[in-house]
């Protein structure tokens, strides 16, 4: 029986050994590449290992989406903050001061997930002119922050509803209104809550491409966008385009690999105590 199990146990292994392998290929052929020279980096020669270290096309790559990470930090930062901050007070609301309609409200938010960007980009654009905030970054702050709020407020509310109702009605007892319990009793237990929000909206605004490509200008573009000017028109420098890929990955792989476990245990407590 034991031996059976040890078998098995190694099969399992080899089959998550081989998952791995086959899912970090792309992610060898993008850093490979990216520490190649120019004339090194071709099609026919993809999988070979670099001759030497090369990082000039590290360089070259900052050196053109430098501005462009600016921008995306000056969008990404306020768009995450706000989105998370309605979200909380949503979810606060529609899990502990319930009012009649308060479920169909939190139904018809929810249905702004399911909504494809395509379908709304002619009344944003043409709202954003009219308040003056097309090709500007505030004005793809609004976007990102007002269509990140039925996902912020399903997680807030789904983490609210683990909190004991009883906690609220001894704030009121105590005199406090609802936005008195909300800032005594309700937001310092929510850490949790904001960690899943801020790395879900940081990552998903980071990489977004259509809102950014339609609403912004050459000069108010995020890096996600900025990436095609590493396109040659006539040539194709692979190893100037993977090392900007990298470039505008890194952020997002670094909140992930230091903030996964938070990112988890915000989403366990969440489900657990909803």
């Amino acid at each position: 029986m034991t031996h059976t199990i040890r078998i098995n146990r190694l099969l399992i292994y080899l089959i998550l050994i081989l998952m791995s392998i086959f899912y970090l290929i792309p992610l060898y052929v993008i850093v490979m590449t990216s520490l190649k020279t120019a004339s090194e980096a071709t099609l026919d020669n993809i999988w070979n290992l670099p001759s030497s270290i090369d990082f000039s096309a590290y360089k070259e790559a900052f050196s053109i989406l430098g501005p462009h990470y600016i921008n995306t930090f000056l969008l990404v930062i306020p768009a995450t903050l706000i989105s998370s901050i309605l979200g909380s007070l949503n979810g606060y609301v529609l899990s502990k001061w319930k009012f009649k309609g308060s479920e169909i409200l939190f139904t018809l938010l929810l249905f702004g997930m399911f909504i494809p960007y395509q379908s709304i980009l002619i009344p944003m654009v043409t709202s954003l002119q009219k308040l003056g905030l097309y090709n500007t970054i505030p004005g793809l702050i609004l976007v990102h922050a007002f269509y990140g709020v039925p996902i912020t407020t399903l997680i807030f509310r789904n983490f609210y509803a683990g909190i004991p109702t009883s906690m609220v009605e001894a704030a009121k007892s105590d005199g406090c209104g609802i936005l008195g319990s909300y800032y005594w009793i309700i937001l310092p237990l929510s850490i949790p809550a904001f960690v899943v929000t801020g790395i879900w909206q940081f990552t998903s605004i980071w990489n977004d491409f259509l809102l950014a490509v339609t609403v912004t200008g050459k000069e108010t573009q995020p890096i996600m966008v900025a990436l095609q000017s590493l396109a040659g028109s006539q040539v194709t420098y692979w190893n100037l385009q993977m090392a900007g890929s990298i470039l505008a990955a890194l952020p997002t792989m670094i909140v992930y690999i230091f903030l996964s476990k938070y990112f988890i245990r915000g989403m366990l407590a969440g489900s657990v105590k909803g």
